[in-house]
């Protein structure tokens, strides 16, 4: 079935087809604006039409999402563990690395915060570590270290393991669902179009 979606800018509403391809979706908005002659319209009809197609990219399914319980901080859950056993998290973070398990896979995740499409952000502000056990085989060469992640899943446990000579407490998380950003979905997307004038977001 094919998505819909309907904008209401300055102009009037217009109702987009096929998100999945958001190139084609403008471009043919922007023809339908020329086409109306509402061109003193267009920059802000442009913009608010970018920000609506952005925020429909993927993020966590909303089935995964409904699941999610817990709205505290990492470190939070990380001093208390034994308060919010079986709660589930969604986190996001950086690959440190992956270790296929006889009947399972484990992540052993740099924590960082999330934006507001779910994606992690990838900068030097977290706020530990902790443990990804996904009963599915989890490729290294696919999950290599460096690899952003956001993950949806039940705590289960902690696990006491050393980093050089320090004792830490890794929280463990079962996994429900997981997301792997690739590279180029690292920094806001940027879109080109030449109708007429280009404009670059």
């Amino acid at each position: 079935m094919t998505a819909t979606h309907t904008v209401t800018p300055p102009g009037g509403a217009i109702t987009i087809l096929g998100v999945g391809n958001p190139t084609v979706a403008v471009y043919r908005w922007l023809r339908k604006v020329r086409s109306m002659n509402i061109d003193r319209f267009w920059p802000i009809s442009f913009i608010f039409v970018m920000l609506t197609l952005i925020s429909c990219a993927g993020g966590m399914s909303e089935q995964a999402r409904s699941k999610v319980t817990y709205s505290g901080t990492f470190e939070q859950l990380q001093r208390q563990p034994e308060h919010y056993l079986r709660e589930t998290v969604m986190w996001g973070g950086k690959v440190i690395h992956a270790k296929p398990l006889e009947k399972a896979t484990e992540l052993v995740v740099l924590q960082l915060e999330l934006t507001g499409q779910d994606r992690p952000r990838d900068d030097d502000q977290s706020q530990g570590r902790y443990v990804v056990h996904s009963k599915k085989f989890l490729d290294p060469a696919i999950y290599p270290e460096g690899t952003l992640i956001t993950v949806i899943g039940r705590f289960v446990s902690t696990d006491r393991r050393s980093i050089g000579e320090m004792d830490y407490l890794y929280p463990v998380i079962e996994v429900d669902e997981i997301k792997k950003w690739s590279q180029h979905n690292r920094q806001s997307p940027r879109f080109h179009f030449g109708i007429g004038v280009g404009t670059t977001f």
